[in-house]
């Protein structure tokens, strides 16, 4: 097949729908029914692309590592892994997820914190690549889309999801449509100050709910407890092989499956925290439902058993108002693949 990039002249650009005018509300029934789509979620460390179908059922999928920071390399990569996928798939569009700040448009990446993307007008450029219709999104709106369509959040007509993981991310679909605030930034739900004067954040705040509630604040904890040399911090030190920088999120979330108390102490105080942030929210946005994701979820009623607790503890108005579900998510990490690519289909149906 030849590339994509040598086809460029072939026919003239199709257009495409930018995300805030995309008639979602009360068409859920109509939504997807037509073409398969490439879903691509760009990460710090890899770049993962699947064919999905209108069902949310990813076909084929291939990656390749993050070409570092820069831009040109990544828009290469991605022009890579669709002509690679296109080869055994007729592909109506291309939905691109990425960590970062987009315009309202869909067609600027405004900030993203790992590649070197400043109001970088990614969406033309891709699509003069391509040849396809492209739709440019927020990884945590990708994956919160594809939760309500096919996920925890089927039939929730006010859906947050959570996503737990270095940090916390975070996204809203409200009927049915992704909210994305007045300026395309928002579900920055991590950095709400939790704690005033606490823990120093990557943003340069302190208190922000991910330093009390992600997998590096779990880390950091077990690895405070190894400090004060106490019996129970010696003994997980041994556990986790005896070198403290190893104890991670994810080191700790192991054990603490595989029966260790230390660690499920940890996680249970981990939970506390964010069943304390989640009736924040739900105080602010007043949601049917939470669903949860990440890495940190690895951990499963360990960690949201609590949570669940403190959020019924804390909620504004409890005994006196509905209760929001807290669920797990269903799609596992190739949520923002999936809801990607199925965005990119609504979106193009829309404007057909």
């Amino acid at each position: 097949m030849p590339s994509l990039r040598s086809s460029s002249r072939a026919r003239p650009r199709p257009p495409v729908a930018a995300l805030k005018d995309v008639p979602w509300a009360g068409r859920r029934s109509h939504l997807g029914r037509r073409g398969l789509a490439i879903g691509i979620d760009i990460g710090g460390t890899k770049v993962a692309a699947g064919v999905v179908d209108a069902e949310g059922r990813i076909l084929a999928e291939a990656r390749r590592s993050t070409p570092g920071a820069d831009p040109r390399a990544v828009e290469q990569t991605i022009v890579e892994l669709v002509d690679e996928l296109s080869a055994d798939h007729r592909i109506a569009s291309v939905g691109i997820g990425a960590a970062g700040w987009m315009d309202l448009d869909g067609g600027t990446v405004l900030f993203s914190p790992h590649l070197a993307w400043r109001n970088e007008p990614l969406r033309e450029s891709l699509q003069t690549l391509l040849r396809r219709p492209v739709l440019l999104t927020n990884d945590a709106d990708a994956a919160a889309w594809a939760e309500w369509r096919f996920g925890a959040g089927q039939g929730e007509s006010r859906l947050v999801c959570i996503t737990l993981g270095t940090g916390i991310g975070g996204a809203m679909v409200m009927d049915g449509r992704v909210e994305r605030g007045r300026y395309g930034v928002a579900g920055e739900f991590g950095h709400q100050i939790i704690f005033p004067g606490g823990h120093r954040c990557e943003c340069g705040n302190r208190g922000c709910w991910e330093q009390y509630a992600s997998g590096n604040a779990l880390g950091r904890e077990a690895r405070q407890l190894v400090r004060t040399n106490s019996p129970e911090g010696r003994a997980l030190l041994e556990r986790a092989g005896g070198v403290e920088e190893g104890i991670t999120g994810a080191a700790v979330t192991a054990l603490a499956l595989a029966g260790d108390s230390t660690s499920r102490e940890l996680l249970a105080d981990q939970g506390e925290w964010l069943g304390l942030g989640l009736a924040n929210l739900a105080a602010a946005l007043d949601p049917g439902m939470f669903v949860i994701g990440g890495g940190l979820c690895d951990a499963g009623d360990l960690l949201v058993g609590p949570a669940r607790e403190a959020f019924a503890r804390n909620l504004t108005g409890r005994g006196f108002r509905p209760m929001a579900r807290i669920e797990l998510a269903a799609l596992g990490p190739r949520a923002g693949m999936i809801g990607a690519a199925d965005l990119s289909r609504v979106s193009g149906r829309a404007h057909n």
